[in-house]
């Protein structure tokens, strides 16, 4: 096997996620708005119920200091407010007016999305969010690391 031919794992991963949020953030502008890709998890995430950055970490595949980090650019662009919550260690986070009235436009967009991926796994003849679910849930259950350390003993 050459390895200087042959993508790996991470990279492979990366490039198909820079396409597909290359071609969201297209569409994005065609309709008009001033998104970030990196947006749409959290967005869901409090449309669905999501009230805290654990919440929305439990809903989506992100981690937590990247739900974070886009939680604070949510907050900077007035799509959501923070607020206090019962136990006081932490935010209460929940869509502003401008947050929802972006939310509505967005939902018809977000449907077309997911046919636009079925499409895509139909193309390729692979169901492919199907796949990288058992893969996240294989690496959750033993980690790449272990899984490298095992191959080399």
């Amino acid at each position: 096997m050459n390895l200087k031919e042959k993508p790996g794992l991470g990279e492979l991963l990366r490039y198909v996620g820079e396409l597909v949020d290359q071609g969201a953030e297209t569409h994005y502008q065609t309709m008009g708005l001033n998104y970030r890709p990196r947006y749409t998890p959290v967005l869901r995430a409090l449309h669905a119920g999501a009230e805290t950055v654990t919440d929305i970490t439990a809903r989506s595949h992100l981690t937590q200091g990247a739900i974070s980090q886009t939680v604070a650019l949510l907050e900077g662009d007035g799509l959501i407010t923070r607020h206090a919550v019962n136990d006081g260690r932490k935010s209460g986070i929940q869509l502003t007016e401008a947050g929802q009235a972006l939310v509505t436009k967005l939902e018809q967009h977000w449907m077309a999305t997911f046919d636009a991926i079925a499409n895509l796994e139909t193309e390729i003849g692979y169901p492919l969010r199907q796949v990288l679910e058992a893969a996240a849930q294989a690496l959750e259950r033993q980690g790449f690391s272990a899984r490298i350390a095992t191959v080399k003993n």
